[in-house]
């Protein structure tokens, strides 16, 4: 009798390890244009702070509009139409490598140049090392943890160390959070509220 009380719970715990590894490795695809509705909005808060000290702080804002008879995304400012925002061309070096499941790695580089002119370029190792929780202001959401690390170096001379964590909710199809670390201060970002469509 014990031991086949033994057999069957360790049969159910094989099963609940199965269940898990299988639910853990499930790849996410990126997003399609019929995946965003109308009127869908979220909203993240960010600051900047050096030495434990806010420099600066703000929102960030996108939202689903009616655009030119097709659906955009309006960012406060701008509006572009949703397939030009999600168009993602091939790319050996790219910012997200679809499909997401725990364990992927790549590599990301981008060059890119600011609003002052400053040109720079940014190389990091990718690794997406975890579908977990998060709980941010606007609730709580599973989410793929991806950790960037790397250098970033511009025009100016700069030459720095630059590590990025950002929590990808394949449910909002976007970040839910971004903590960003250059060696001179801490950037957040986090989603504070989300609101689905029609």
């Amino acid at each position: 009798m014990i031991i086949k009380m033994t057999k069957k719970v360790m049969l159910q715990f094989v099963a609940v390890l199965l269940l898990c590894y299988s639910c853990s490795n499930e790849a996410t695809e990126h997003p399609e244009k019929e995946d965003y509705k109308l009127g869908e909005k979220w909203v993240w808060k960010w600051s900047r702070a050096v030495d434990g000290e806010v420099r600066a702080s703000g929102q960030d804002i996108q939202e689903v509009v009616s655009f030119k008879d097709d659906l955009g995304i309006w960012n406060g400012m701008d509006t572009i139409r949703i397939a030009t925002f999600l168009d993602v061309k091939p790319n050996e070096t790219p910012f997200r490598d679809w499909p997401l499941f725990v364990g992927k790695k790549w590599k990301y580089e981008s060059e890119w140049e600011n609003n002052e002119g400053t040109k720079g370029k940014t190389s990091q190792n990718v690794e997406v090392v975890a579908f977990e929780e998060v709980q941010v202001d606007a609730g709580s959401f599973m989410a793929y943890k991806i950790a960037y690390s790397g250098l970033v170096t511009n025009s100016r001379g700069f030459k720095g160390e630059m590590i990025d964590t950002w929590y990808y909710a394949p449910e909002l199809k976007t970040y839910v959070k971004h903590i960003n670390k250059d060696g001179y201060g801490i950037y957040t970002n986090e989603l504070i509220s989300y609101k689905k469509g029609q």
